[in-house]
């Protein structure tokens, strides 16, 4: 944790840029609204912003004492760098790639559904802008494990990844505004907890 004595940005506004272009290009792709050859503008963007500079903005929260956040930003940077990996290894390899994996990829999408779940939960706490991006993040995780047995869904998931990106885009520039313009918006009031007392009738 940084001593009271330094000053440290809130890196937080980076983490979700770099979250949420990445995300919007990749759904790019999974919608068909792009070409397929597109996908090598995704893998640079991939192993570049969505994994080195989004785990870098992690490093960062744990720094600042801020264990949700650098465990979000480290995770997903990891995800985006594995996401690069194998599809270069399926570029260069191809015979390594050779037989079906559907089993393994639609286990995996599941598993990073169930760690997006676990961290939507901590937002009930936070705000509604972080509600909508883990929220619509855990759903479409599920569905792209769906989309691998079925096209709609995986357009679908496409669709609905891509207001996660727009959520996570939204969430950043409202950071940013709110702490350089003193400008609020919409989504970002902490939630209110509801204090129960145990008083004697």
């Amino acid at each position: 944790m940084v001593s009271s004595g330094e000053c440290i940005g809130d890196p937080s506004p980076l983490g979700l840029l770099c979250f949420g272009i990445t995300t919007c290009l990749l759904m790019f792709e999974v919608t068909g609204w792009s070409e397929s050859s597109f996908n090598i503008v995704v893998m640079a963007f991939a192993v570049c912003y969505g994994g080195i500079v989004q785990m870098v903005a992690g490093i960062f929260e744990f720094l600042k004492g801020n264990t949700f956040a650098g465990t979000a930003f480290l995770s997903y940077g990891a995800f985006w760098l594995s996401y690069f990996v194998t599809n270069f290894l399926e570029k260069t390899n191809p015979a390594t790639f050779s037989g079906s994996f559907s089993v393994g990829k639609t286990l995996y999408l599941c598993l990073w559904g169930v760690l997006s779940f676990g961290l939507f939960i901590p937002t009930l706490r936070k705000n509604a802008c972080l509600m909508v991006t883990f929220g619509t993040l855990t759903a479409t995780f599920f569905l792209l494990a769906g989309g691998v047995w079925n096209g709609h869904v995986h357009i679908a998931a496409g669709y609905l990844g891509f207001v996660c990106g727009c959520s996570a885009l939204y969430t950043a520039f409202a950071i940013l505004y709110q702490e350089t313009l003193g400008i609020k918006v919409p989504g970002m009031q902490p939630v209110k907890v509801r204090q129960v007392t145990n008083e004697n009738p």
